[in-house]
């Protein structure tokens, strides 16, 4: 395994090269420290295995099975490394191609497609695993995630009775957003509030380069990062399909914000390899030779690289990854291909916390309604 001493100079956190090569970096290889050899491979297989998960569920919608999927091939390095730096008590807000974080946070692996299948407005509990339903409005999970760290704030404070806590060990609020949310008055607002009151949220960006067909340079003339610093939010732009330096920076951020030091901007530089969703067709806006040159920067096979020349991955590991990826896409299309349609009237059940008569009202109006779609000749043979 080859070891560097020399930095990346392009202002970009990183500490693996496309080919696997490491570099020592005291300042991220502390956060670290703790990472053994099951550690990186652990890593390693939740890259492999969200992808094949990706790639079963991009097949799903293709046979009919899915309404819409909207892919993360590509961007599994940025969405694992830091799904995997937070702890349980944290609460993740997301947008709708945070997959490989569902899976960080434990979701059942039905579960990641239960909303695309049309059939539930979210398809996890989000208590259960503090990971909110998937945002489709663009960046206004920022705004949720603020909201949310507030009230951490505010109830530490409350439990000490001080105006400013003792060695605070606070609940982080991380929203995942793509760099199209950054021109969100959503997500600016969001900055404001969380840096006057220093908030322990984590605005974590994939700049995935294109925001559907709009190019992230057409967005904005300076990196994505140093727009957080007019609002007084220190930021990091990291290399997104480093694994190791999206994890290192990642619990950073996490520990400053846990710790009374407020919100941290982290711009993960990255790539969306597949289209926006199942429904875009990036072939119409982007060059072949764009993806390809990203595609040699591949996270997974980072990582492999790596791991190979540390001796911690060999033909038997890679076996066993592949099995076990192979078995997790078996139980998503097993468990996709189980789920029924709710009855209609379910789209009723926990809009508010109590009944009151103008849903109770609504809900007889649509029953009405599916009582006119009753087969006449079915109720004719019935008689």
């Amino acid at each position: 395994m080859t070891v560097t001493d020399a930095p990346p100079s392009d202002g970009v956190a990183r500490l693996l090269d496309a080919d696997g090569t490491r570099h020592a970096a005291p300042d991220h290889d502390r956060w670290l420290e703790d990472l053994d050899e099951a550690a990186l491979r652990g890593l390693y297989e939740d890259m492999v295995v969200v992808r094949r998960i990706d790639a079963e569920a991009t097949a799903l919608q293709r046979q009919g099975e899915l309404a819409l999927w909207p892919p993360l091939l590509g961007q599994e390095a940025a969405q694992i490394g830091s799904g995997r730096a937070l702890r349980p008590d944290d609460f993740v807000f997301s947008s709708y191609r945070e997959h490989a974080v569902a899976y960080c946070r434990g979701v059942e692996l039905v579960d990641l497609v239960r909303v695309w299948r049309g059939i539930a407005a979210c398809g996890w509990d989000p208590t259960a695993v503090r990971m909110a339903s998937p945002q489709v409005i663009i960046g206004a999970q920022a705004l949720h995630a603020t909201g949310y760290a507030m009230g951490v704030l505010t109830e530490a404070v409350n439990a000490s009775g001080a105006d400013d806590p003792d060695g605070p060990d606070l609940d982080v609020a991380v929203a995942y957003l793509g760099d199209g949310a950054m021109s969100q008055g959503d997500v600016n607002e969001s900055f404001v509030f969380a840096a006057t009151y220093q908030a322990p949220v984590v605005f974590f960006c994939q700049n995935n380069q294109w925001a559907i067909s709009e190019p992230v340079d057409l967005q904005s003339r300076v990196p994505l990062v140093d727009r957080s610093a007019g609002f007084g939010i220190p930021g990091v732009r990291v290399d997104g399909n480093d694994v190791l330096a999206v994890l290192a920076v990642t619990r950073e951020a996490l520990d400053r914000a846990r710790t009374g030091g407020g919100p941290t901007f982290v711009e993960a530089v990255t790539y969306r390899r597949g289209p926006h969703t199942t429904a875009d067709d990036p072939t119409r806006y982007r060059d072949a030779a764009e993806v390809e040159a990203w595609a040699r920067r591949d996270p997974v096979d980072r990582f492999a690289a790596y791991l190979r020349g540390a001796g911690v991955l060999d033909d038997d590991e890679e076996s066993r990854v592949q099995e076990a990826a192979d078995r997790a896409a078996a139980a998503v299309r097993a468990g996709c291909t189980a789920l029924r349609d709710p009855d209609p009237l379910t789209v009723f059940d926990h809009v508010h916390a109590q009944e009151h008569a103008g849903l109770a009202a609504q809900r007889a109006e649509y029953a009405q309604y599916l009582d006119g779609f009753v087969d006449d000749d079915v109720t004719e043979g019935q008689s």
